[in-house]
């Protein structure tokens, strides 16, 4: 099944692609490929979900079996549910809910969850509420993080080479987190560590709080791209637009998650996703 997303004014065309969820060591190559072969023109952007690939090439890792340090325990006892909670939550503009949720930090699998952050994001990344250095945990069972691909660039240019030989299509793929970039003057910046070229990335903590606080333009951010060169705005509204026609899966944060289940944060299966609808790739048509 395919949903179909015109953006207003109709600049583009998303189409995005119902599949099974992508357990670790699923063809995904192949998955695109069936899915887009027949609706794919000259032109098109591919735009992939970072975190459904991680998943497939199983870059995750169980938080479960971490041992929090000292650093990683006042993180979470102290730095999320005081400093976010009470401070940092009100400047970003944060729902009532929101704010309850981080004064409400878990703080046996929190801390597990910081300790990941702090060894493959660093502290500055660690100091963030969620999406530290790209690892999330939304849309994955148990106490699964998925890390970010370590060269999405190079992801991005084997997919579009797969898809040039299938089906004879010049087309653009992004491999795209849903973490945001935000729009600041004339150039755009992003929390993440690394972005597409025309994207600042590696500030952190400092970045969301800032943009956020200023209430900037935020859009989905592409991390790896394969093709045609195209204007920075182009690519950024591309990534936002299939962004939005992908939905959030089983919920957009792990709480969402675990109250559309009616379980803990932790006791989400395979099976609960299995269940829900996940669009991993939407092809987006420029209609100009």
């Amino acid at each position: 099944m395919i949903k179909i997303l015109s953006e207003t004014p109709s600049k583009y065309q998303a189409i995005a692609f119902r599949m099974e969820y992508w357990k670790p060591g699923a063809n995904y190559s192949s998955l695109i490929l069936n899915a887009i072969s027949k609706v794919v023109s000259n032109g098109d952007f591919i735009v992939i979900s970072e975190k459904a690939v991680s998943i497939a090439k199983n870059q995750i890792i169980d938080e479960g079996r971490v041992k929090p340090g000292l650093a990683a325990r006042l993180l979470s006892k102290i730095w999320m549910r005081i400093v976010w909670g009470h401070i940092f939550g009100n400047i970003c503009h944060m729902t009532r809910k929101t704010r309850w949720r981080l004064r409400n930090y878990p703080l046996k699998e929190g801390a597990a969850h910081k300790q990941i952050c702090l060894t493959y994001a660093g502290f500055l990344q660690s100091l963030r509420h969620g999406s530290e250095g790209g690892i999330d945990v939304t849309n994955l069972p148990y106490s699964f993080a998925a890390l970010p691909l370590e060269n999405p660039h190079l992801e991005a240019d084997l997919i579009q080479k797969q898809i040039h030989r299938k089906t004879g299509r010049r087309v653009s793929v992004m491999i795209v987190d849903t973490d945001k970039t935000y729009r600041f003057g004339r150039k755009n910046y992003t929390p993440l560590p690394k972005a597409i070229p025309g994207i600042s990335g590696g500030g952190g903590v400092f970045t969301y709080i800032l943009c956020r606080l200023l209430r900037c333009k935020r859009r989905a951010t592409p991390v790896g791209h394969a093709g045609e060169s195209s204007n920075i705005e182009t690519v950024l509204n591309i990534a936002e637009t299939a962004n939005r026609a992908r939905g959030v899966g089983a919920g957009r944060t792990p709480w969402h998650m675990a109250e559309r289940f009616g379980v803990d944060l932790t006791d989400v299966t395979w099976e609960m996703l299995d269940r829900v609808d996940h669009y991993p790739v939407v092809v987006v048509k420029c209609l100009d």
